[in-house]
């Protein structure tokens, strides 16, 4: 087939046969006053990552999703306590997340909770605001992390009207050889549908969405030759 022209910020363009697309996924960011003051000091989005560094300490976790209740159940047997906020009246997780949740001693559990700040002294995160949704009044807690997981955003916000098809979340949706609707365009890892989102996964994908690009090219001639084959 013809080729593909990327254009870059800084003013080069490519040109392919064949992309791979991996650009990746961010963690969604809660937006509040000292969030940003406080990452990698206390603020952290990886509980698998970071979560030995709280060793003895009380945490949060913001989120009551499947991933939120996940980190609160892999946090609670490494920390002191944690708290678990969620914003809306109920967890969302899966009910036997739930169950393990709540059987645990260490754990408590806020919903109609509004995370509004983010507190911090001497450089570290010290505390965490919120607001009661039900009753408008505010709360604060002592802590020495606040575990952010309200999910992940993939970057992808620059294929709109691209023509590529993209899930409702904006991933790029891929069949099991990292293809997307788009024949000579695959692509991989975090900002795809593929579940899991962990480096060794999309490792793996990458290298899948390799092996079907060599094997796009090597079954379709470039047009130059097929003209002079003409």
């Amino acid at each position: 087939g013809g080729l593909h022209r990327l254009e870059l910020a800084n003013g080069a363009s490519l040109q392919a046969r064949s992309l791979i697309l991996a650009t990746g996924a961010r963690w969604r960011e809660l937006g509040v006053p000292g969030e940003a003051d406080y990452r990698n000091k206390g603020v952290a989005y990886c509980p698998h990552c970071d979560g030995p560094l709280f060793k003895g300490k009380r945490v949060a976790v913001v989120g009551g999703g499947n991933s939120g209740v996940e980190a609160t159940i892999d946090l609670a047997g490494i920390v002191e306590h944690v708290t678990l906020i969620e914003f809306d009246a109920n967890l969302r997780a899966d009910e036997v997340l739930q169950a393990k949740l709540r059987s645990l001693s260490n754990v408590d559990i806020l919903v109609n909770a509004h995370t509004s700040e983010i507190t911090g002294a001497n450089g570290r995160v010290d505390g965490l605001v919120y607001k009661d949704r039900e009753t408008g009044n505010e709360h604060r807690l002592q802590l020495a992390g606040v575990f952010v997981q309200i999910g992940l955003v993939p970057n992808t916000e620059w294929l709109d009207g691209s023509g590529l098809a993209l899930s409702k979340h904006g991933e790029i949706v891929i069949d099991d050889e990292g293809r997307t609707n788009l024949p000579s365009i695959l692509a991989a890892g975090d900002c795809t549908t593929v579940p899991y989102k962990q480096i060794v996964v999309a490792m793996g994908e990458g290298s899948k969405a390799g092996l079907s690009a060599f094997d796009f090219l090597i079954r379709n001639a470039p047009e130059e030759q097929v003209a002079q084959a003409a």
